[in-house]
């Protein structure tokens, strides 16, 4: 397939940033990587992470269970068919990311935070949360997804200290905005894309992430490709042992636009099928998005305050078929 091309690129234009250090008594130390995070995520809005944390057993285990999951017939995953919080499986031809854009070419199964419907959240009515949509059909799937998703919570919340050190901020400036996250799991299947379904058919469009910080794991696959700020595709390679992390649009917003949220695309050329776990780690429903709580001179702000959950619900309800509903 010879559309879609990206450049190859060396480790210094996405680095890998060894995470380390965040864990450091020495705060040199964890100022060093903090500086790194942040000059990445101001260059280019995406870096990969090594000593991330997250145990590679719960990485075997989960794109094990994905694999066993999306093998299943379709009729098998409608038991757990995506529902108005958007948890469960998303099938073929429910996403896009624009107006204008084909479908994109993959399946994904959702979840998030595990609220009981007594959560006074839920109970208040509150969009996209509540308990998750787990598979009856696949009971071990709930265990598997529960540990991964707590661990890269985990990891996030120390990426959120380290941003907050690089802008002058405490440590645990970010933290409390995300004591009960709005963030949301998906595992994501691509199948091997035909060169006959056209040169604007992506396995997932060119887009930004909506919300807080993106942590992906990926298998060897390859396919993601990332838009540098020299309006280059480039291609973020399979690195063993990493995740992938970027900046969401409410990060940059947070940052008055310090930070990048780069476009990105997977286009899935290998002939293979291509797996992805994702987890969009965004703030909590309620938490207040204002770029002057970064900024010295509160008047060079360039975007009002808004809410996580005003923010990502408008952002869902033009992205998802299952959301549009007639008149």
């Amino acid at each position: 397939m010879a559309y879609a091309t990206a450049r190859s690129i060396d480790v210094q234009e996405i680095p890998v940033i060894d995470m380390s250090g965040l864990g450091s008594a020495d705060a040199a130390a964890r100022m060093e990587v903090a500086s790194r995070m942040r000059e990445a995520a101001e260059r280019i809005g995406f870096f990969y992470v090594s000593n991330h944390g997250v145990p590679q057993e719960q990485v075997d285990a989960i794109f094990d269970t994905s694999r066993r999951f999306f093998a299943l017939p379709p009729e098998t995953k409608a038991g757990v068919l995506i529902n108005e919080i958007h948890r469960g499986w998303l099938a073929v031809g429910q996403s896009k990311m624009y107006a204008g854009a084909k479908v994109d070419l993959k399946e994904s199964f959702l979840w998030g935070l595990e609220l009981p419907p007594d959560d006074p959240d839920v109970m208040a009515g509150k969009k996209l949360m509540g308990p998750n949509h787990w598979p009856a059909f696949m009971p071990e799937m709930r265990g598997v997804l529960s540990a991964y998703y707590d661990s890269i919570l985990d990891c996030g919340n120390r990426l959120l200290r380290g941003f907050a050190l690089s802008l002058g901020r405490p440590a645990d400036f970010f933290v409390p905005h995300f004591a009960k996250p709005l963030a949301r799991g998906s595992m994501v299947y691509y199948p091997p894309q035909p060169a006959d379904l056209g040169e604007q058919q992506f396995g997932v469009a060119p887009h930004t992430d909506y919300g807080g910080l993106t942590l992906l794991s990926q298998d060897m696959t390859g396919g993601l490709q990332v838009l540098n700020k020299a309006g280059e595709w480039v291609t973020a390679h399979p690195i063993p042992g990493t995740l992938v992390i970027n900046v969401g649009d409410l990060m940059a917003r947070w940052t008055n636009n310090r930070f990048s949220s780069n476009a990105h695309r997977v286009i899935n050329t290998s002939g293979r099928e291509r797996y992805s776990v994702a987890v969009f780690f965004d703030p909590s429903f309620d938490t207040t998005i204002d770029p002057r709580d970064l900024l010295d001179d509160a008047s060079q702000a360039k975007y009002p305050a808004t809410t996580c959950g005003e923010y990502i619900v408008g952002r869902f309800d033009k992205a998802f078929k299952y959301r549009q509903r007639a008149g």
